[in-house]
């Protein structure tokens, strides 16, 4: 066991990609190329968010939070991702590991609770249109956004400990290209069976109540919008819910696969093709999704360019 914490504690390798050497170039590229478009579009609204008067409500408000998250989700995986596509060295250290598989976790559970707040305040806005002022007001959104980071970074703070102290008798080499928790249980070398059932118990508090909520919420805006008589008040509200509802059908669809099935039924290669999907490409296209279907967010790029180049 001594020998097993030594080897543990020296790091990992990722494998990623590596059995597809003809992969890992245009991986790269089509990777770098997400990132940036991540890394824009997410500043974009967080600062459009910030400049903009009409922004500075619940719905934006939450925006720039999801922003912030995917900037964050990002940042701790994708450029250690990009060193090891880019040379033979596949390592990362034991803290690095630690590290990603923390965040990876607090972030990917942030995000659940948080789009259910999201479709909270959407349900707010179209089937309480009069009291919407009052019921989410900024102390009452203030609070929903921290109990989505608490949430999210409470059940890391239980579950990424004990991953990383399961006993992997001196195996190092991850079959994924992060530190994600499936990958890392499938490596033990001793009965998951209870880690895996605390996760799957948690996953039921950070995963399925979340989309319980948002699917509640949105069968009361539904019910709403078909009681609307006219087509235009039907388009509007349909349109201030489309993009949310997008965005939860990307994320979740990946997400449950991922967390709430168990580690022997784990296919590794659908996984990193999954894990790539919600890690380079929901995330990029959060902000398009928002930007290109939301008029306010438009007029608010409109208005900060314009003042750009009138300074200029």
């Amino acid at each position: 066991m001594e020998n097993d914490n030594t080897s543990s504690f020296e790091g990992f390798i990722l494998v990623g990609f590596s059995d597809h050497p003809h992969l890992e170039l245009i991986l790269f590229v089509v990777i770098l190329t997400f990132y940036g478009l991540t890394l824009l579009g997410n500043m974009t609204i967080i600062s459009l968010s910030a400049l903009d008067s009409r922004l500075h409500t619940p719905m934006y408000f939450f925006l720039a939070n999801l922003s912030f998250l995917d900037l964050c989700f990002t940042m701790g995986t994708i450029p250690q991702m990009l060193y090891n596509l880019w040379g033979s060295d596949k390592t990362i250290s034991y803290l690095g590991c630690a590290v990603q598989l923390y965040f990876v976790l607090a972030l990917g559970g942030v995000e659940c609770v948080l789009l259910a707040v999201m479709a909270y305040d959407r349900y707010a806005a179209i089937c309480r249109p009069l009291h919407y002022t009052v019921i989410m007001h900024p102390r009452l959104c203030g609070q929903l956004a921290s109990v989505a980071w608490l949430s999210g970074f409470g059940n890391s703070l239980i579950m990424a400990p004990q991953t990383l102290m399961l006993p992997r008798c001196g195996h190092r080499r991850v079959n994924h290209f992060l530190c994600e928790m499936p990958a890392l249980i499938g490596m033990a070398c001793v009965d998951t069976m209870s880690l895996e059932a605390l996760a799957f118990a948690l996953a039921i508090f950070i995963i399925l109540a979340p989309l319980i909520l948002i699917l509640i919420s949105y069968g009361y805006i539904a019910r709403a919008v078909f009681r609307i008589k006219s087509a235009t008040g039907r388009k509007k509200a349909f349109n201030t819910c489309s993009s949310h509802l997008i965005v939860v059908s990307l994320f979740y669809g990946t997400i449950i696969y991922m967390y709430l099935q168990p580690a022997n039924t784990y296919s590794q290669h659908q996984g990193k093709f999954l894990t790539l999907f919600y890690t380079i490409v929901t995330p990029s296209v959060n902000p398009l999704i928002y930007t290109l279907r939301n008029k306010d967010v438009k007029e608010a790029m409109k208005k900060v360019l314009g003042k750009g180049g009138t300074e200029v």
